[in-house]
């Protein structure tokens, strides 16, 4: 069963909006290490924290924190990958798979979009959840069961067109179909202290809320 929130304490952090819940705040204080997507620095600097590494093309990080912070930055000049998946790869390469982002959403849609989209070809490297202020979204490469708890709020988005989704324990149950549009199979919400994800193969993301208290 995969749990709620994994407790990863490789944390990366993007240039999104900056995490306001206290969920992903926890996060961020227990850290590990914290990789630096190169434009999220200044923020974290003004949460009063320090990266242990900064990431990306540095193209967002101005000349003074750049020479502050010299013995720490990892410039990776590839243009055909964003900060967030340099900052990804460099945790791989050090061995470090079990990775929690934050800050990779708000601002521009079309960021958003690909930052989630994208954690699907980490997944395959990697143990990765991304954490915003409302809930967490993991991928999906197979068949999983998730704890969740009635009334937990979910979604599920299917990336690959062919995949035929079956799910157990939902409100408004899936059965043996495709989702052909994101929008198909989001807004469900759980029966149980669990719920089940069947799939055909394919990539998906499986969003659940946090539980209010």
């Amino acid at each position: 069963m995969i749990p709620l929130i994994q407790n990863f304490k490789t944390l990366v952090l993007a240039d999104g909006d900056f995490p306001c819940h206290a969920i992903p705040l926890a996060f961020l204080k227990n850290a590990d290490r914290i990789i630096c997507c190169d434009g999220a620095t200044e923020k974290l600097l003004h949460f009063g924290m320090n990266p242990d590494y900064i990431v990306g093309d540095l193209d967002s990080i101005s000349n003074e924190l750049k020479t502050r912070f010299s013995p720490i930055l990892f410039p990776y000049p590839d243009q055909e990958t964003n900060d967030l998946t340099k900052s990804l790869h460099f945790c791989i390469e050090h061995g470090w798979t079990e990775i929690t982002i934050l800050g990779a959403t708000g601002k521009r849609e079309d960021h958003t979009m690909g930052n989630l989209a994208l954690l699907t070809d980490y997944a395959e490297s990697a143990q990765v959840q991304l954490l915003t202020d409302y809930g967490v979204f993991v991928p999906q490469l197979k068949s999983s069961v998730y704890e969740s708890y009635a009334g937990q709020q979910v979604s599920i988005f299917s990336l690959t067109a062919s995949t035929l989704f079956t799910t157990r324990n939902l409100v408004y149950p899936i059965e043996n179909r495709v989702l052909t549009s994101w929008w198909q199979g989001t807004l469900n919400e759980s029966l149980a202290g669990c719920f089940t994800v069947e799939t055909t193969g394919g990539k998906s993301l499986v969003f659940r809320e946090y539980q209010k208290y």
